[in-house]
């Protein structure tokens, strides 16, 4: 039996120009995650990341405690099948169209444009986000060029499918990545419907870990949403 550790990435730059990069919460995040384990002596044998720099930076700064304490730390490999659904283009893409034709969406929308604390932009981002991301991955809004919601998930669980007929028998991985990728391994080892998979997804936290125990033709979950090593409530973040 061998054991993944999927961590979601600290937090990102949310409502910045470019919101693939950590924010300074989120780097601190990071290297909290990778102290709480480096205390607790947890060593991997892999350790993999998806491709965008919120993971890969995710999955270095803890990878520096680590380091820093003397204790090994392999080389992440980067995996495209651990990468994010394609979230903020289906908004990019659907949202303009959906203020002008949906009442509901509309006020949504307004409200997040009234909004004028972080945490009221937070909450009402995600309710319009909820809704987007929902229709479209139930299939009500197809976009042309970007990779439907079923592939995405075909995508992850090849991913995990891959690792444990890798060689993997009897190790410990990490694999840094997303809520989406979170989600659709919450999907493979409750068999949850895309709905249930989406709400389980939202849940995550950054810098949460999931702890799923696989061997051939097992996957199961030990751990969802883990976040013992912030002690202190300000880290406890979505976005």
């Amino acid at each position: 039996m061998s054991s993944i550790f999927l961590v979601r990435h600290g937090q990102a730059s949310f409502l910045e120009r470019n919101y693939d990069k950590l924010s300074a919460k989120g780097e601190e995040q990071s290297r909290i995650l990778g102290k709480y384990w480096v205390g607790l002596n947890v060593c991997f044998d892999r350790v993999y990341c998806g491709p965008k720099v919120r993971q890969r930076e995710t999955a270095r700064i803890a990878g520096e405690t680590y380091k820093a304490a003397g204790l090994p730390w392999p080389e992440p490999t980067v995996l495209e099948a651990f990468d994010e659904f394609q979230a903020e283009a289906v908004m990019e893409r659907c949202l303009p169209r959906l203020v002008e034709a949906d009442a509901d969406i509309r006020v949504m929308h307004r409200a997040f444009q009234n909004a004028r604390t972080r945490p009221e932009q937070f909450k009402t981002f995600q309710q319009i986000f909820e809704v987007v991301i929902g229709r479209w991955a139930e299939g009500k809004l197809p976009l042309e060029g970007i990779e439907p919601w079923e592939d995405f998930s075909a995508r992850v669980q090849g991913g995990l499918a891959q690792l444990s007929e890798n060689g993997s028998s009897g190790q410990q991985i990490a694999i840094f990545s997303s809520g989406g990728p979170v989600g659709v391994a919450m999907q493979k080892a409750l068999d949850l419907s895309t709905e249930a998979t989406l709400k389980a997804a939202w849940m995550v936290r950054n810098c949460s870990y999931s702890e799923f125990l696989f061997s051939a033709g097992r996957f199961t979950l030990s751990t969802y949403n883990a976040t013992p090593h912030f002690t202190d409530p300000e880290f406890l973040t979505h976005r």
